[in-house]
């Protein structure tokens, strides 16, 4: 009775109620979509979708105050689990409100999109949850396997269907990686709760630095983890990938993924590997100087919107590396701030790219926004803000993500590390503005005409430029829910 009782308690289904209404509505609108007809498809199944968001984001508020653990310890909901959480269930929101049009245009409306979509974001959410090396690879695969298949949605453009199976053999490639990475860590430590292997580090430290298995499983972890978060040389497939997907999944793998990358890297490092930080600290401090570097430098030549904003989102995760390598209060408060600010940016960028397109002619040469700044002001005003929020220009979100990061290793005395950030901040303004411009200051070389502009994309873009200017110019009050969300996990 007793072992009952025990089981019952451990289980505690309401921990992980938000994933459980996600796995549900994403099951609904698979049954409902084989027996709704095509051309109603798209708007009631997005429908669902967006209810099954919203619930599972007031499902929430259920989990709030002290961290609650279940099934053994696998899955945590702490405050850095439900600030993720929050992000995610956004990133998702956004993603549906800006598909629904496009799916349609693009002839790939079906219930498998949204569940996809929905099943990717669960695994995200474990990912961040997750207390245990399991855990965290169950998320890692959920998420990796949907966004596969959703990367090679759009059949008829070969591009996508090459995106999708290099996403797949180079993702396969790296989760062994990381796999054996965590099967290493596990041969040392003999434990894969990451509070455990925290304890048996912390009293065994000298012995797991002259234990080859560790620091190989150590290396192992870094490269896994590394290209999900797409940092060089993990990085190859990010522009292929990008270029060829759907550009509403373009956005969610921009943004849900690098998130989730993260929520997991930092969970994993600072929860259970902190005790050998000077054995990843400088391998970390390289990797975000070169990754920041050869985004921006690449980025600067880039023909393609699609494939310039995939090298951006390069620097980017070389930028919050600079955070993680502070590895103080500030800078892992700082990646989350950053995280949250650059969901609205790329989504409302990759809108805007959505807005400009149309059936058979997408428009992502950046030649191609020649002189749309005044036949669509409204809508060249919006890509001009993400484009300066991603650039790091006052008073926007994108600034005071970097601010954050940058003082954080400042304050860890990381000096040339920011100086290096700041110089590269410096050379991403230039491909940024060289589309702004493009837009104001060139001739038109070919007529846009015939675009569309839904209701909802459009609200999209809208709820995104608010986001920007409210993070931007009211930054402490987000960053202060991103601190509290930290401070349980650097407290172990």
């Amino acid at each position: 009775m007793e072992k009952i009782m025990l089981k019952a308690t451990e289980l505690k289904f309401s921990v992980i109620m938000p994933e459980t209404i996600l796995v549900i509505s994403a099951l609904i609108v698979l049954m409902i979509g084989i027996f709704m007809p095509k051309d109603k498809k798209s708007s009631v199944l997005s429908l669902i979708t967006l209810i099954g968001v919203i619930v599972a984001f007031f499902s929430l508020f259920l989990l709030k105050g002290e961290a609650k653990s279940a099934f053994y310890h696998l899955v945590v909901a702490d405050p850095f689990a439900i600030f993720f959480k929050v992000v995610f269930l956004i990133i998702l929101f956004l993603v549906t409100m800006i598909s629904i049009n496009y799916s349609r245009r693009e002839d790939f409306e079906c219930g498998e999109y949204y569940a996809l979509t929905t099943f990717a974001t669960v695994g995200m959410m474990f990912m961040a949850s997750g207390t245990n090396f399991i855990t965290i690879f169950v998320g890692l695969e959920t998420m990796s396997l949907s966004i596969y298949v959703l990367a090679t949605f759009m059949r008829e453009d070969n591009r996508s269907i090459e995106s999708g199976l290099k996403y797949f053999l180079l993702g396969a490639f790296a989760t062994g990686f990381l796999l054996y990475g965590m099967a290493l860590i596990y041969g040392t430590t003999g434990t894969m709760d990451l509070v455990k292997i925290n304890n048996y580090l912390s009293f065994n430290i000298n012995e797991a630095r002259e234990n080859y298995m560790f620091l190989i499983g150590l290396g192992l972890l870094i490269i896994g983890f590394g290209f999900k978060v797409a940092l060089v040389p993990f990085h190859m497939w990010t522009p292929d990938v990008y270029e060829g997907a759907p550009t509403s999944i373009t956005a969610y793998m921009a943004t849900g993924v690098k998130a989730a990358a993260f929520a997991a890297f930092v969970r994993v490092f600072f929860t259970s590997l902190i005790s050998a930080q000077i054995e990843w600290i400088s391998f970390l401090w390289l990797l975000a100087v070169i990754t920041m570097t050869v985004g921006n430098i690449i980025a600067l030549v880039q023909d393609n919107i699609k494939r310039m904003l995939a090298y951006s989102s390069i620097a980017h995760a070389g930028y919050m590396m600079v955070g993680f390598v502070a590895g103080n209060e500030l800078g892992i408060s700082g990646i989350l701030f950053y995280l949250l600010a650059y969901a609205f940016m790329n989504i409302g960028a990759f809108s805007i790219v959505i807005l400009l397109g149309k059936k058979g002619e997408e428009n992502t040469l950046i030649t191609d926004y020649a002189g749309i700044g005044f036949k669509y002001p409204l809508l060249s005003a919006a890509m001009t803000i993400f484009l300066l929020s991603l650039a790091g220009i006052p008073p926007l979100a994108g600034f005071m993500g970097k601010f954050y990061v940058f003082s954080a290793a400042v304050k860890a005395h990381y000096y040339w590390l920011v100086i290096i950030a700041v110089l590269n901040s410096a050379v991403a303004v230039y491909y940024y503005l060289r589309v702004t411009v493009m837009m104001y200051f060139k001739p038109a070389e070919k007529e846009i005409t015939g675009l569309e502009f839904p209701v909802l994309t459009v609200i999209a873009v809208i709820i995104s430029v608010w986001a920007i200017f409210h993070i931007g110019i009211f930054p402490s009050s987000f960053l202060s829910v991103a601190t509290s969300s930290i401070k349980a996990l650097l407290a172990l």
